[in-house]
């Protein structure tokens, strides 16, 4: 019992998972905040070019 007890404590598996994890965490909110930026940049960026092809007609 005192050695499974031990090789359960030394296992260190869980915590690799663990990591991976907010690793993973962490790039997709890198991501989506990204994303969400230059999305409002394009879209300004294309409402100025609508803008200065036909004035007035772009949504």
């Amino acid at each position: 019992m005192k050695n499974a007890i031990l090789k359960f404590l030394r296992d260190e598996q869980g915590a690799t998972a663990i990591e991976y994890g907010l690793i993973a965490g962490l790039i997709a909110a890198v991501i989506v905040t990204t994303v969400g930026q230059l999305g409002g940049l394009i879209e300004t960026n294309f409402k100025a070019i609508c803008n200065g092809i036909k004035a007035g007609t772009c949504p």
